[in-house]
């Protein structure tokens, strides 16, 4: 099936010219050895049960270190086998000692699952195991009895945290029997949410240890750059590294396809949700069980709705509050996965990926994590997801066994999709990012600390996790002084009435979430899902249309005090797309000193993001029906900022070499002229969709853009301070860039899909791109968890250029004042990481790409980092 399909798509006139990339993965036969001679015999029989008789040699690896009591790290591909390959050892000591007790830890409740199920597949009950999930959603008549009995206890870093660890004492019997802690999807745990993790298996450890336990740790990966280092600081011991995977694989094929060229003139391709429609379709047709991958939920639901086809074109004119015809997903054979969904309903699609009934799986990056649904026959990513592991992570989720499978990146517009479909190379021989994390970060380590001594004193000489007394004590006597601790007979005790832990998020999660709620024909009210509070105003806010599995709902009321949404089953022609505002304000200077080129500052900041109103477009054709205003309130991030502003001087310098793009551009005194005279040739309607103005003047678009004209001429916004021989040259420029036959008219949205196409990138925007992406590398951090800010006339600082990186965290966690100590070294790599790349003008490895027709301001970027100095080197 596949393999006929793939034959069409190569011959396909519709599909052959946009195959970007191909590249083809022999099959590879397993390697595979018997049952080592120490496996229990009850094990083996049950095993055995499930025409398992063979372990992979990752399998056989694992269980040899585990079983000579070492720490071990399997980072093997996407369905290789590594649960079996950390149940086995866990199982066999579960039935040799009758006493002996497991702990896994997975990063969600949905795994947790999962895992459970896996496990009762082996016929834990002939064991005596006894597993249990131990988290949120465990009702408290149960929980006693868990604590009792539960041989192998499955719950998640956040119920250790706040649940378990502070009430020890309750599982005074577990954790005296604690002889395997099982931590997997070892890849999560990463930046400020891994470094929250790492402390909270220091405090796991340190309660181990007082029970008299020393437990092993296996550990499960998907494929990063360095496994075995994050695996070693998140748990502070030697650790054997498990990557000789030798689970059967068939043929892989991974497709780099980018859609055709609608508008050569324009550079505008068709829209890659609309080619993933077509592809999955194919699929789907050919019978290949495939998942698609969407980067937003939005996109999900988009997608759903199109696959689902059921798209009645007549209802343009109905009132969305009184008329309405709820759309019943016509084919339960493709399903929606992604959050907001109810627990039940995920539960069940996976079910139906394992047993064949769902064909097609649209999802976010949810999906990603080893949930197990089966091998599927193809993969499709809309949008390159961000990161090589996330890409490997995805497509790995196609394959079964044997059989062949196919992986299809769908690039979209962005410049970042653009300049991997031009250059592949960069994806397949780009090595898989590294995984950083900082346990021993200030303001982290300190949370922590109040939590151990709240479950248990700390005695003097005492170590935490790797750091020294000498170091926990300054730690310690700063919370004596803070009459937050109390010292007798060496030890050091909590002293406030509350428990720490409740007041400190691993996550930093968002608000309470929104509960969204339909009636049905009775009059009940009817939960459809959730959101989360920061997306409930851009998702679910009045007026708007939500997707939820490909039927729609129109918000009649968003109540932000009680925290729900209400909801009506609609069906209509459009959907809606929300419009937001952000800006950052300084709310304190903490400090600021004078550096080559400019100002380096530091202090506490506002980030304000507003929806100010939203969009409906009509389906199929995105046609813009227009827009309505919103009122309603900011959402504020308090946090803190680092930020670095260009002095007028080094301004002037870059506008006198040519080297300065940002200031706004200068189209002559016949501009508005001439821009009438465009919209009307073009009969007032955009050039594209041929949507036709309304309250809202249409825009005019330069084909080549106005500054590709005026590269070289250094334009000043004091034109009058010019030379002759230059305004001539300006003048010149300016009037071959506005020839009629260079302008077209185009409506807003066509015009900023042009615009990303041919977008010139600024050097402050490249910039911003490198020392964002530098960054996470100094603080040991995640590049999620920093903001990037790039603003050519930030009126906080009076309208001079600036970049500004803050802390993603409310209140920071001291990001910003790292990076404003190692300012010097930041620029310095960050001119030598630009001059030293070998790109031409801007790829993903330095300022970033243009767009596809477009320039990457790697020259420009260099010329800034120069105004900036370069400074001698100073120690991280």
């Amino acid at each position: 099936m596949l393999s006929s399909l793939l034959e069409f798509w190569k011959r396909d006139e519709e599909t052959a010219p946009n195959l970007f990339a191909w590249q083809t993965s022999p099959p590879r036969a397993a390697n595979t050895h018997p049952f080592p001679d120490d496996v229990p015999g009850p094990l083996r029989a049950a095993l055995s049960s499930r025409n398992i008789s063979l372990l992979y040699s990752h399998q056989l690896t694992a269980w040899t270190h585990a079983r000579t009591h070492r720490n071990v790290i399997l980072s093997t591909g996407t369905a290789s086998g590594k649960t079996l390959a950390y149940n086995l050892p866990v199982i066999a000591k579960l039935i040799q000692d009758s006493q002996a007790r497991a702990l896994y830890l997975f990063p969600t409740k949905a795994l947790a699952q999962d895992q459970l199920s896996s496990l009762n597949n082996l016929q834990p009950e002939t064991f005596n195991l006894k597993p249990a999930i131990y988290d949120g959603d465990t009702p408290q008549s149960q929980r006693p009895s868990i604590r009792k009995t539960a041989r192998i206890v499955l719950t998640n870093p956040d119920m250790l945290h706040t649940g378990i660890l502070p009430h020890h004492a309750n599982w005074s019997d577990f954790f005296t029997s604690l002889k395997f802690i099982v931590i997997d999807e070892t890849h999560t745990y990463r930046g400020v949410f891994g470094s929250h993790v790492a402390n909270v298996i220091r405090r796991l450890k340190r309660v181990a240890g007082f029970y008299g336990s020393a437990p092993k740790f296996i550990l499960a990966s998907a494929t990063i750059g360095n496994p075995k280092e994050l695996a070693e600081t998140l748990i502070e011991e030697p650790v054997e590294l498990v990557d000789n995977d030798g689970s059967a694989r068939g043929e892989r094929h991974f497709i780099i396809y980018n859609p055709p060229v609608l508008n050569a003139a324009l550079g505008l391709r068709k829209s890659s949700i609309l080619e993933a429609v077509r592809l999955a379709n194919n699929l789907l047709s050919h019978d290949i069980q495939s998942v698609v991958f969407a980067r937003t939920r939005r996109s999900v639901e988009i997608l759903l709705t199109y696959l689902q086809g059921n798209r009645d074109q007549g209802m343009g004119n109905r009132n969305p509050q009184t008329d309405y015809s709820p759309f019943p997903i016509l084919s339960p054979a493709i399903r929606g996965y992604r959050s907001g969904y109810l627990p039940h309903q995920r539960r069940e699609i996976e079910q139906g990926l394992r047993d064949g009934s769902v064909k097609t799986v649209v999802a976010t990056n949810a999906l990603e994590l080893g949930i197990d649904i089966g091998g599927l026959g193809a993969a499709l990513m809309v949008g390159y997801p961000g990161t090589i592991a996330s890409a490997r992570q995805q497509a790995g989720r196609a394959g079964r066994g044997d059989a062949p499978a196919v992986s299809i990146l769908i690039a979209s517009p962005n410049p970042l999709d653009q300049f991997l479909a031009h250059h592949p190379e960069y994806f397949f021989e780009r090595s898989p990012e590294m995984a950083l994390v900082n346990p021993n970060h200030l303001l982290i380590l300190l949370e922590h600390l109040r939590c151990a001594m709240f479950e248990l004193p700390f005695q003097k000489e005492e170590n935490f996790g790797s750091l020294s007394w000498e170091l926990i004590e300054e730690y310690l006597r700063f919370l004596l002084s803070n009459h937050e601790a109390h010292l007798s007979n060496d030890k050091y005790f909590w002293m406030q009435d509350a428990y720490p832990a409740a007041n400190i998020s691993l996550r930093s999660a968002s608000p309470q979430s929104i509960v969204l709620q339909s009636m049905t024909e009775d009059g009940r009210p009817l939960t459809v899902g959730t959101v989360d509070g920061e997306s409930a105003n851009w998702m679910v806010h009045p007026g708007a249309i939500y997707m939820h599995e490909a039927q729609q709902y129109y918000v009649r009321e968003l109540d932000l005090e009680k925290h729900i949404a209400h909801l009506a089953p609609a069906g209509l022609d459009y959907y809606t797309e929300a419009q937001q505002q952000s800006e950052i304000q300084i709310t304190e200077l903490r400090a600021q000193t004078a550096v080559p080129g400019g100002n380096k500052s530091q202090g506490e900041i506002q980030v304000t993001t507003q929806v100010v109103g939203f969009r409906k477009i009509r389906w199929f054709t995105n046609e813009n029906l227009g827009q309505e205003p919103l009122d309603l309130p900011p959402s504020d991030l308090q946090t803190t900022g680092y930020w670095l502003t260009l002095s007028e001087s080094a301004l002037k310098n870059l506008r006198d070499a040519g080297m300065w793009t940002n200031d706004p551009n200068d189209y002559g005194p016949d501009w508005q002229k001439i821009r009438l005279a465009v919209r009307k040739r073009d009969g007032f309607k955009c050039q594209v969709c041929g949507a036709a103005e309304t309250n809202r003047e249409h825009d005019v678009h330069h084909k080549i853009p106005f500054r590709a004209f005026l590269s070289g001429s250094a334009i000043s916004p004091d034109v009058a301070m010019q030379s002759r021989e230059t305004l001539r040259s300006v003048e010149s420029a300016r009037e071959q860039a506005n020839r009629l036959e260079n302008l077209t008219t185009l409506c807003h949205t066509c015009h900023r899909k042009v615009e990303q196409n041919v977008r010139i990138r600024s050097g402050l925007t490249g910039l911003g791109f490198v020392l964002g992406n530098l960054a996470p590398l100094f603080l040991m951090c995640d590049t999620g968890d920093l903001g990037v800010f790039s603003e050519p006339a930030w009126h906080a600082v009076g309208g001079l250029p600036s970049v500004v990186l803050y802390d993603l965290i409310p209140a920071g966690i001291g990001f910003s004042e790292r990076l404003f100590e190692l300012h010097d070294e930041l620029i310095r790599r960050a001119r030598e990481l630009v001059s030293e790349c070998a790109c031409e003008d801007g790829c993903p490895s330095c300022v970033g790409p243009g767009g596809e027709n477009g320039h990457g301001g790697k020259a420009e970027t260099l010329a800034i980092l120069k105004q900036l100095g370069s400074p001698t080197r100073n120690a991280l």
